[in-house]
Parts: C-alpha cells; sequence; structure tokens
C-alpha cells in the first residue's frame, strides 16, 4: 500500500515539473550548444535564427523539427532528439519528427523504440518508402526475413532511387535486396510492359471540335393551339348584273331621189265597156307609186 502511494505521488510530482516546465519557456535561457556557435559561420547563424524563432513561438513543431536536423548535423544527437522531442510534444501527427526521431534511436541502437516511431511515421504518412526501408532493416535485424522482404519490397515499388547507394548508403547493409527485387518484378515488370496507346490526332480534333461546339438546347414545347371561334354564318353577297351597254342604231343614210320615169307613149285602149258597177267601182285606172326602200336594204 505504501508503495503505491509514493508512485502515485512520484507520477504526479513529475507530471506537475512537466507542467510547469512547459509553460515556461525553455529558450529565454541560453542553451547548452550555444556556445559553440560562430558569429561568422553562416550554418551556425541559421541554428541561431531557428532559436530565435523558437523564443517567439515555442509550440511550433515545424521549427522544432528544422532545429533538430541542424543540431544532428553540428554533431548534437542529445539536443537533436530533445527538439523532435518537442515537437511530438505540439503536434503527434507530424511525421516528419516520428521518422527523425526513428533514425535517432536507431543510431542509438534502441531499435524498439525506433520500430515504434518508424511505424507511428507511417501511421500518419502511409507510403513513406524511406520509413518502410528502415522497417525493413530492423525485421532483418531480428531475422524476419519475409517481413523485411516485403517492406524491402514496397519501399522500392514506392521509390526507385532506394537502391541507388548515392541516394541510400544503407542498401549496402541488407543481404535481402535481391530478394525484394525478385519479389518486385512480377508486378514492375507488368507496370513497365503495358504500352497505353494516345488519342490519335485526328480523334483529337474531333474532340476538341465537339467541345467547341455547343450543344443545342432543346426547344421548349410549342403551347397548345386556341380552339378556332365558331364560323359565323355570313349573308351571300347580292351581285347586280353588270349593265348591256346601249344598243344604237345607225343612222338612216339619205336616199337620192330616184329619176322620175319618162313619160308612157303607149295610148291606152280603149276600155271595153263594163258592167255599169265596175265602173262606180273604180271610175280611173289607178298609178302605183313605189314604196321608199329601207337604207339596210340599200347596203345589202
Amino acid at each position: 500500500m505504501r508503495k503505491l502511494l509514493l508512485t502515485t505521488v512520484a507520477t504526479l510530482a513529475l507530471a506537475g515539473c512537466t507542467l510547469l516546465q512547459n509553460k515556461s519557456n525553455p529558450y529565454d535561457k541560453p542553451q547548452f550548444y550555444s556556445r559553440y556557435l560562430s558569429p561568422n559561420d553562416a550554418f551556425d547563424q541559421r541554428i541561431q535564427r531557428t532559436v530565435d524563432a523558437l523564443r517567439e513561438n515555442p509550440r511550433s513543431a515545424t521549427l522544432h523539427n528544422d532545429l533538430g536536423a541542424l543540431l544532428v548535423q553540428k554533431g548534437f544527437p542529445k539536443d537533436a532528439t530533445t527538439e523532435f522531442e518537442r515537437a511530438l510534444d505540439a503536434d503527434r501527427k507530424f511525421y516528419p519528427a516520428w521518422y527523425n526521431l526513428g533514425l535517432i534511436r536507431a543510431a542509438e541502437n534502441d531499435y524498439p523504440l525506433a520500430h515504434h516511431a518508424f511505424s507511428r511515421t507511417i501511421h500518419f504518412k502511409p507510403g513513406h518508402a524511406a520509413a518502410l526501408f528502415q522497417l525493413g532493416l530492423l525485421e532483418e535485424r531480428y531475422h524476419h526475413d519475409d517481413r523485411a522482404i516485403d517492406y524491402y519490397a514496397k519501399a522500392f515499388a514506392i521509390n526507385k532511387l532506394l537502391l541507388d547507394v548515392r541516394v541510400n548508403p544503407r542498401v549496402l547493409d541488407s543481404k535481402l535486396i535481391p530478394l525484394a527485387v525478385l519479389k518486385l518484378y512480377p508486378k514492375q515488370h507488368v507496370q513497365e510492359s503495358l504500352q497505353f496507346q494516345g488519342t490519335p490526332a485526328e480523334y483529337r480534333g474531333r474532340s476538341a471540335d465537339a467541345a467547341a461546339t455547343p450543344v443545342p438546347s432543346q426547344p421548349a414545347p410549342a403551347p397548345a393551339p386556341a380552339p378556332a371561334p365558331a364560323p359565323v354564318p355570313v349573308a351571300p353577297a347580292i351581285v347586280a348584273p353588270a349593265a348591256r351597254p346601249p344598243v344604237t342604231q345607225p343612222a338612216p343614210q339619205p336616199v337620192a331621189p330616184r329619176p322620175p320615169a319618162p313619160p308612157s307613149t303607149t295610148v291606152a285602149p280603149t276600155p271595153a265597156p263594163s258592167s255599169p258597177q265596175a265602173s262606180a267601182r273604180f271610175p280611173e285606172p289607178l298609178t302605183m307609186m313605189p314604196s321608199a326602200t329601207p337604207a339596210a336594204q340599200l347596203e345589202r
């Protein structure tokens, strides 16, 4: 019971100290490595500028990670580890700090913590080829060859440059690289043997024309025709017959007077004696006069 109580008190005290440490700005006082920085060296001044920026913003994960990487190059791995941990305190999902911390742990031969850091890296950043390769190295160290080959194959499939010793010198530390390449070969061969054809020029022109031609909009439906009105009966128009022109009678032509007949020299016979009735009816001989000839007969 007493032991449990002491453990609880120690845990609370450690948490209180951590809380107080987090509230205070650690960059307000000079850092250990600051005494080794030269004002005439550009790289040292870069470190100093990063420290000055953290003094203004101590909760920046990116600044902590950058300062840790600079301190590793300067030769202060422990101070660099502190900076990577501070970066993770500011942002637990900041995968670059997880990866850098895994490299530090692996260099210190702390393989369990290194494995944990690389696993968190690919958890927050799936497809991180460098972290996959580092996990392969750790699995190979544990003699888990199958797992190591799987990690190597995944890493090389994502980034082939990891096979280049100039880019990744640690590739020489593994004896399973040829097996990993053989495992990767079928998939890689299929991908490289696929020869897809591009769009021919004539189809490309058609596609451009089709894209440039606007699509005609559908015409709006025509409204229904209104019902035709009932026909109104119209009285037939009375057409008067055309007036006939008057018939004009030709003017009568003047008839030249007929010359008188010459006197007859014939001696009238002496009438025979007639009955008293006839002589009383016709006392003298009749002379017949010609009738006037019509103009129409003269024209004929």
